[in-house]
């Protein structure tokens, strides 16, 4: 294992109206973020080691930074798909960091990175009362992930369980696949898709990466 560090974004989360939720409809919201943490392995080139923190809270280390908004998006659909009721605040900071240990917690990490995340969801829960997600990032990519935000809280479990498969970065399965897989009508993803904005997301998600990717 080496001890080089490198740039990674961190995402810190918390369960809104947890309080409100039964013990197993909290689990429930934690397994949905477990799982599309699992799947998102592949898309950042490692594990993003899902860490439950302080009861309700959650963290995760992105090793491909750009796809930050991806990632968040789709934990807000994997969380969607669960019900209306279930959503999460999320905070994401970007910085150098050292590997992650060999235990997967994240609980331990204590680099700059890692605090700027907690900090920024902390004030995301009391200042920005209208926002769910947020970017440190004051820019360009601050202001996609307002939007962004602003877009996807009103996604339906019907459009989150549409747009959660086409969140994945490459080759995208069709609406037809989509559909088999969710017992539903070809016209009904199409529908749900155009109501979710997923033209919209594709068109910033890749101007945002390949921006990334340039920089790196």
């Amino acid at each position: 294992m080496t001890d080089k560090q490198t740039h990674i974004a961190v995402l810190t989360g918390d369960i809104i109206g947890s309080t409100q939720l039964a013990p197993g409809d909290l689990t429930r919201a934690f397994g949905a973020l477990s799982a599309c943490a699992d799947t998102q392995a592949e898309w950042h080139g490692e594990d993003l080691h899902f860490t439950r923190q302080r009861g309700d809270g959650w963290q995760v280390r992105l090793a491909r930074p750009a796809f930050a908004l991806r990632s968040a998006l789709a934990f807000r659909a994997a969380l969607r798909c669960e019900g209306k009721e279930f959503s999460t605040f999320m905070a994401v900071a970007e910085g150098m960091a050292a590997p992650a240990l060999p235990d997967g917690n994240l609980n331990a990490a204590s680099d700059p990175v890692f605090i700027d995340s907690g900090r920024l969801l902390d004030q995301l829960k009391t200042r920005y009362l209208s926002n769910e997600m947020r970017h440190l990032d004051t820019g360009g990519i601050g202001a996609a992930f307002i939007l962004a935000d602003y877009i996807s809280q009103s996604w339906t479990p019907a459009q989150a369980a549409a747009i959660q498969p086409m969140l994945g970065p490459g080759e995208q399965p069709s609406h037809s696949e989509i559909a088999r897989a969710l017992g539903k009508s070809r016209q009904a993803v199409s529908k749900a898709l155009e109501g979710a904005g997923i033209v919209a997301f594709w068109s910033s998600l890749d101007a945002i990466e390949e921006d990334g990717a340039h920089n790196v």
